[in-house]
């Protein structure tokens, strides 16, 4: 594939990446068209019940379409939803060619925006720049398959693989910059969870702190419900709720007063004695949360890792050193005991902030469906 394309399925792909987080049930698409290697179109999906992509670069382009080709991150829509198809409106431009980042995983598009192009006599290529767009729609491809959020679980380590020292101490591991990209990574998802353990050590306010930025619904693991009615996170000056994830045997005086403190209660089946993590993310997904972030401790992280529910890890790399084996990793317990069952990360992503280095994967064991 010549490098100009998938310079301009790059831009596409940049556009795109302006509305993670906000276009639920929607996936984040980015378009863009040129002719006669001049971009004369672009645009992005910004929000459900606003147009598709396509359709603003469309709109940008005007007579200008008419014999371009076309850069869109997704497969077009071929089916009337909350706005019409892009199909048909790709069709009348009189767009002549249309480079398609990754196939729609949608049962209802499923490959039929791009017969419906062919079938018009439009040439269409698919798998442009692949893996990043299937990368970007990954909530939505999580969501619209299972029903289910796509989990990120994000922790900072010591380069001797530590979280926290042995007193607990783990302010701050990262450094200034990969903190700032953390709250970047929080404006781009639905939801953030804890467990009750980190509530209760750090009384965190799990709020996006960027210029411009958008907190996602704050979510606590909390199965019996020990959250203090004062905790900061149910007293902030913020448009997304706190809920707190709890089992049937509670103490309803517990109940009430978390209640009246603002928190939204969820019930959620029981495991073990605790909160049944898969039937949280069922809920979860119910409520139309795509994405997760998942910024745990070991215990917290531990579930999600022995039930496979891990989709993505993110780890911040700090070059310091802990010594010694009584401070706390990623994870509790004891693990895998042979390498050959390690889990293995895929789709390897590496970048630097200050002396730190974000190690990025794709987990390669999907959770059961």
């Amino acid at each position: 594939m010549p490098l100009c394309e998938e310079r301009y399925m790059l831009q596409a792909l940049e556009l795109g990446r302006r509305a993670e987080g906000r276009t639920g049930p929607n996936p984040a698409v980015g378009a863009v068209i040129v002719t006669a290697g001049t971009v004369v179109g672009e645009g992005f999906h910004p929000e459900a019940g606003q147009p598709h992509a396509e359709i603003f670069a469309l709109q940008q382009a005007g007579e200008r379409a008419l014999g371009a080709d076309l850069y869109v991150t997704l497969e077009p829509c071929s089916h009337q939803g909350r706005t019409g198809p892009c199909t048909e409106a790709i069709i009348a431009a009189g767009i002549a060619r249309v480079f398609v980042g990754t196939e729609d995983p949608n049962p209802r598009v499923a490959g039929s925006g791009i017969r419906r192009l062919r079938e018009a006599g439009i040439s269409v290529e698919v798998g442009l720049c692949k893996g990043e767009c299937r990368h970007l729609i990954a909530p939505f491809a999580k969501h619209i398959t299972t029903g289910r959020p796509f989990v990120i679980l994000k922790s900072a380590i010591t380069l001797d693989g530590q979280s926290a020292t042995a007193t607990g101490d783990s302010q701050w591991i990262s450094n200034r910059s990969s903190r700032q990209q953390v709250h970047r990574l929080r404006d781009r998802v639905d939801a953030i969870m804890v467990g009750i353990g980190t509530v209760l050590k750090d009384d965190p306010q799990l709020t996006t702190r960027i210029v411009g930025g958008r907190d996602p619904l704050r979510v606590v693991v909390d199965s019996h419900l020990r959250t203090p009615p004062s905790a900061t996170l149910l007293h902030l000056d913020s448009p997304a709720e706190t809920l707190i994830a709890h089992i049937a045997d509670v103490d309803l005086a517990s109940h009430r007063r978390l209640a009246a403190a603002g928190a939204v209660l969820l019930e959620v089946a029981e495991r073990n004695g605790r909160v049944d993590l898969q039937d949280l993310l069922i809920k979860l997904g119910e409520r139309g949360v795509q994405s997760l972030l998942v910024e745990g401790g070991a215990h917290l992280n531990t579930g999600f890792f022995e039930a496979g529910l891990i989709d993505r890890m993110l780890v911040f790399v700090a070059p310091k050193l802990l010594g010694g084996c009584g401070g706390f990793g990623i994870f509790a317990g004891q693990g895998v005991s042979r390498l050959a069952d390690a889990l293995p990360l895929g789709e390897i992503r590496i970048q630097r902030f200050g002396d730190d280095v974000l190690i990025e994967g794709e987990v390669q064991r999907c959770s059961p469906d």
